[in-house]
């Protein structure tokens, strides 16, 4: 895998000047997409995929989504931001080395420095 997996510029990116198409009519930010391109596109878009299809989106104006990481493994997990855990899924296996917080408002993807 080549890309920064670290995602050393990640805060660099404050509000977003461009949102780019992503799945199910979803836009993501400057930042998603920086992640997106440096190895998290899987994590992204499974993400996207687990809302739209549990139709969470329908029935909360706001989602955070959070990737943990632990011992080569990893967590997505979807809450409604009140702590309320709304979808899990377990990988096995990642090469991520960092953990990321997305939040999910209005069809658009965003990291929380992009809210």
């Amino acid at each position: 895998m080549t890309g920064d997996l670290e995602l050393s510029m990640l805060e660099m990116f404050t509000g977003t000047q461009s949102y780019y198409k992503f799945h199910f009519g979803t836009l993501i930010t400057d930042g998603v997409k920086y992640a997106c391109d440096n190895g998290y596109y899987w994590f992204i878009s499974d993400s996207v995929i687990a809302i739209k299809m549990k139709k969470l989106d329908k029935k909360h104006d706001f989602l955070v989504i959070e990737l943990r990481l632990k011992n080569g493994e990893a967590d997505m997990i979807i809450s409604d931001g009140n702590g309320n855990k709304l979808h899990s899924q377990h990988y096995a296996f990642t090469d991520a080395k960092r953990e990321l917080k997305l939040y999910f408002m209005n069809d658009v993807v965003m990291l929380p420095t992009e809210y």
